[in-house]
């Protein structure tokens, strides 16, 4: 059974993403049993790219009606109430140490409010 063939960075059986390649002479998934040998990457070229979100979109300060500023980080979540995307999120850790934190969700377009207990 073959998950992701074709693609040298990922175990064809699982689809784990593969080590690079070391000193030995295979490479050996670490999640199941598949193993390629290390001259099968010979010549391949390991390429990497790190994409930042626009700065004016990844932090927003809103002023509110009643003078309040609003600021945080911005995500991709959908409003309940406009169902627009854009919420801005901040954390509080509201019960005691060993319960999750609860997350606050703010709708950067028409401030509707939501909480998510984890």
């Amino acid at each position: 059974m073959s998950c992701s063939a074709g693609d040298p960075n990922f175990c064809p059986e699982c689809g784990n993403v593969l080590p690079l390649p070391g000193i030995s002479n295979t490479v050996q998934c670490p999640r199941c049993t598949f193993s390629i040998p290390v001259t099968d990457f010979s010549g391949l070229e390991v390429c990497s790219a790190v994409v930042f979100n626009p700065e004016q979109r990844s932090l927003v300060a809103l002023k509110g009606d009643d003078g309040s500023e609003l600021k945080g980080p911005v995500i991709d979540r959908r409003c309940a109430r406009c169902n627009k995307d854009g919420m801005i999120y901040h954390t509080r850790q509201m019960r005691s140490a060993d319960e999750g934190q609860t997350v606050f969700f703010t709708c950067i377009n028409c401030r509707y409010q939501e909480k998510e207990d984890s």
